[in-house]
């Protein structure tokens, strides 16, 4: 249980986010949720909430911006009065094949995938080791581990996430902080379904467990790395993946 404990999610309006959120309030965590421009869909996830006896409260805020995001954590602590667990989940894609992608597209998902997530840890780092004491959860992404063609940029940005993980946990660890990252498969979202049915089917067929995963797959691994059962566990790259990546 989390009962008492404050988690900040970013993109936690919508998807495997929206999901973060509601299993980690399930568990009694009050939750601060970040989201880029889309306040109906945040104050809906909030309201989903409303029976679970927590706080939630919903910033506006883009994690490519290092003084937005410094702003964003102090108005949670002055809320909230302390964090701690952080979900890192806010991404975006530019998709396109190396040889047409455009620069802007590349670093855009970078800035937002990869330094965002950097921002969050680095804005959140110091009153973690005054408490001396810490969750941060990355979601990264199998396209980080194996690659995706079309995906240079979120592929690159996913990998570099997984890199940050590791250090991160070697560097804290010894204050009680630690750093984990789920990388998802194939998840029912609203990404995926965009996708032409054909090209749909096909990623499925690929998957040994012959079936698209669901945002509470990734969500039940993120509350169980926030609590206490996960408390030696650091510096792992976890799949929820169905066995896509076997």
């Amino acid at each position: 249980m989390l009962k008492g404990q404050v988690a900040v999610v970013t993109g936690g309006s919508r998807g495997i986010g929206r999901a973060i959120v509601r299993k980690l309030a399930e568990n009694g965590a009050d939750v601060a949720i970040l989201y880029a421009g889309n306040q109906k869909a945040a104050e809906e996830t909030c309201t989903l909430l409303q029976g679970f006896s927590v706080r939630c409260g919903a910033y506006r805020c883009d994690v490519a911006d290092f003084d937005a995001t410094k702003k964003t954590v102090n108005e949670i602590l002055k809320d909230f009065g302390k964090i701690d667990i952080l979900v890192n989940n806010a991404g975006i894609t530019r998709d396109g094949s190396i040889a047409t992608m455009k620069e802007q597209d590349f670093d855009d998902v970078i800035r937002t995938n990869l330094k965002g997530s950097f921002h969050m840890i680095r804005n959140c780092c110091r009153h973690f080791l005054h408490q001396r004491s810490g969750r941060i959860i990355n979601i990264s992404s199998v396209a980080g581990l194996s690659g995706n063609v079309g995906q240079a940029n979120y592929s690159s940005a996913k990998a570099g996430l997984i890199g940050l993980t590791k250090t991160v946990a070697r560097e804290l660890a010894g204050r009680g902080i630690t750093c984990n990252a789920i990388a998802p498969g194939f998840i029912d979202t609203d990404m995926t379904r965009g996708m032409n049915e054909k090209a749909r089917d096909a990623v499925v067929a690929s998957i040994p467990m012959k079936r698209a995963g669901k945002p509470e797959d990734v969500a039940n691994l993120a509350a169980f790395l926030a609590g206490d059962g996960a408390a030696y566990i650091t510096g792992e790259v976890i799949r929820v993946d169905g066995g896509l990546c076997i």
